[in-house]
């Protein structure tokens, strides 16, 4: 199934039935007066999470989603029947908003609630109702009252714990691989990964967690550039992001630039991502020429922790498992 994050949709919820003019007319009963039951209402447009679901690829090419209509009144005083709701079924961190004003209405992060996103038109009354001790014989009845039309925007957020952001063929897909059940593809050339990814890991301690691969991003990433700013969304809501980098293309003359070119990326997107809790992660520890390149790196970074592991040989991934679940666990 394709990735898809964004859609545009119409939602219209059900109009009210019209309500019913009609008398009484029984053999021997004179005069037998107003009978005209009332309309149904009409359906809703809820929106409601639904776990199993990943993406909002279903509302790609579907547009328009419609409640149904409610029954007209009859006589004998029979109600007409209601319409039916409309149920959209949408992934976790689902946030729906207004098309036209860009007003955010929902975001959809509890499973347990239902969304009601435009109310059904209630039902016209018969003309039973309008029966008095004045006006014994009503001739008129109510319309149902029209349903609501919107066009809705649905923009998915990743609901994750952890994020791991890198550039292209740091070994993100790798490392997700090794700790998850993920199975992203894997290959020795950038941009492997198009797509995001999640995956849930269990610690040997604590809670499970979830962790999102984003794909690589690369200068210029905040104005556009390759891959990363249509996804740079999805960590967003994370609480600590990992910064991976690749140990073998550290430059001993100027260790930092691939560390300083991702969190400025990161800062000209959005502050809030900058000022996440992160974790720098040093991989291809197993490749040949790295030691003095992390001594570089580390000597250059003295004040920040920095991990190093080999995603391909599983070295120093349980360390950082831990440490993820221990700094989760506390916040």
């Amino acid at each position: 199934m394709k990735f898809v994050d964004e859609a545009i949709i119409t939602v219209r919820s059900g109009d009210g039935g019209r309500g019913c003019t009609s008398f009484r007319r029984e053999r021997y009963i004179e005069r037998g007066g107003p009978d005209g039951g009332d309309g149904g209402d009409g359906g809703h447009v809820i929106l409601k999470i639904d776990e199993s679901k990943r993406t909002l690829f279903d509302y790609r090419r579907q547009k328009l989603l419609k409640a149904k209509n409610g029954e007209g009144g009859k006589g004998k005083q029979k109600h007409g029947k209601n319409g039916s709701n409309c149920t959209i079924a949408l992934p976790p961190g689902t946030i729906v908003s207004n098309s036209d004003t860009k007003e955010i209405i929902a975001d959809l992060t509890n499973s347990e609630d239902n969304f009601i996103i435009a109310h059904g038109g209630m039902g016209g009354r018969g003309n039973k109702r309008f029966a008095s001790s004045t006006n014994r014989a009503p001739r008129y009845s109510q319309p149902g009252i029209p349903g609501i039309e919107l066009k809705l925007k649905l923009e998915l957020k990743l609901l994750a714990d952890v994020g791991l952001v890198g550039l292209p063929n740091a070994g993100k897909s790798t490392l997700i691989s090794h700790i998850s059940a993920a199975r992203p593809k894997i290959a020795d050339y950038p941009f492997t990964t198009l797509t995001p990814i999640l995956g849930m890991v269990e610690p040997p301690f604590g809670e499970p967690f979830a962790v999102a691969d984003i794909p690589g991003l690369i200068e210029g990433a905040h104005e556009g550039v390759g891959l990363g700013i249509s996804f740079l969304k999805h960590i967003e809501r994370t609480g600590i992001l990992v910064h991976l980098i690749d140990s073998f293309q550290i430059d001993p003359d100027s260790p930092l630039k691939p560390f300083n070119l991702i969190n400025n990326e990161l800062s000209k997107y959005s502050q809030t991502l900058a000022q996440k809790t992160q974790i720098v992660v040093l991989n291809k520890i197993d490749l040949p020429e790295t030691k003095e390149k992390i001594k570089a790196f580390k000597h250059a970074l003295k004040d920040i922790q920095v991990l190093t592991l080999s995603a391909a040989t599983g070295k120093g991934v349980k360390e950082l498992i831990n440490l993820l679940s221990s700094k989760l666990t506390k916040s």
